[in-house]
C-alpha cells in the first residue's frame, strides 16, 4: 500500500483541530496551553489519553477538561492510565497495581481516598473514547495495526504498545495518525510523516504539547505552566 504524503490545506481555516498529548496530572501546564490556544466554539480539541497519574494534580486536570465542552468541541480519548484508575475504582484489589504506575499522585490530589473521587469525574472518565477520526486524521492513545480499522484494533495495541516496540507503517486509510504514550525525552514532537507522537514528558521535566494537525503549529508548557519560549 502506498499512501500519498500529507499536504497542508491552504484555504482559509474556519476552525482548528488540536491534539493535546499525555497530561499526566500537569494541571498548570494544561491551563497555560489552553490560555495560549484560546479555544473557540468551532475548534475541536482532542486529548490523547493519560490525563491522570504521575503529575501533581489530576483532580484539577479533570476539572479543567470538564469545562472544555462549554468552550469548544472536546473529544477525550482514554489511555492506559485511565484504564488502571477505573480498574482500581471497580475492583479495589487492583489499586496496588495502579499505585505503582502513578496512581499514588492521583489519589493524593483527591485526598488519598477513592471515595473522595466525585461521581461526576468517574462518569466523565468512563465516557472517554477509544479513538477518534476526521477526514484526514486518526487520534488514538498509543499505537495501531496498519491493516485494521480502528474499531477492530486490539486494546493491548491502542492503549499499551509503545512505538519503541513497534513503529507501524501508514494506516490502511492513508490518514495521518496522532498518538501519545511513547515518551519523547528530548521534549520534541516525533513526526514520522504518517505518524506523529506528542507525548513530550511534561511530568518528568519536559513539556506538555498541543499540536494543530492542519498547520502543524505547536504549543508547549512545562509542569509549572511556563510556555516554551518559541510559543510564549
Amino acid at each position: 500500500m502506498v499512501c500519498a504524503l500529507f499536504t497542508e490545506k491552504h484555504e482559509v481555516l474556519m476552525s482548528r483541530v488540536i491534539a493535546i498529548g499525555d497530561i499526566h496530572g500537569c494541571a498548570d501546564a494544561l491551563r497555560a496551553l489552553l490560555g495560549a490556544i484560546a479555544p473557540q466554539s468551532n475548534d475541536t480539541i482532542v486529548t490523547l489519553g493519560d490525563c491522570v497519574d504521575r503529575g501533581p494534580d489530576s483532580h484539577d486536570v479533570i476539572e479543567q477538561l470538564l469545562a472544555l465542552p462549554a468552550q469548544c468541541n472536546y473529544v477525550p480519548l482514554i489511555g492506559n492510565h485511565e484504564l488502571m484508575m477505573l480498574s482500581a475504582i471497580d475492583q479495589q484489589s487492583m489499586a496496588g497495581n495502579w499505585m505503582t504506575f502513578g496512581g499514588q499522585q492521583t489519589m493524593a490530589s483527591y485526598g488519598n481516598a477513592l471515595e473522595n473521587i466525585p461521581d461526576g469525574h468517574i462518569d466523565f472518565i468512563r465516557s472517554f473514547r477509544r479513538s477518534f477520526e476526521t477526514d484526514d486524521h486518526i487520534f488514538v492513545h498509543a499505537n495501531y495495526i496498519a491493516d485494521l480499522d480502528m474499531a477492530d484494533q486490539p486494546e493491548r495495541i491502542i492503549f499499551w504498545e509503545r512505538l519503541s516496540a513497534m513503529v507501524p507503517p501508514p494506516h490502511r486509510s492513508c490518514k495521518r495518525v496522532l498518538v501519545g504514550h511513547t515518551p519523547q525525552p528530548d521534549g520534541e514532537v516525533l513526526d514520522l510523516g504518517h505518524l506523529v507522537c506528542i507525548d513530550t514528558c511534561c511530568f518528568a521535566g519536559g513539556w506538555l504539547t498541543a499540536y494543530d494537525v492542519t498547520t502543524n503549529q505547536v504549543w508547549q508548557a512545562d509542569v509549572i505552566g511556563t510556555l516554551r519560549e518559541r510559543n510564549a
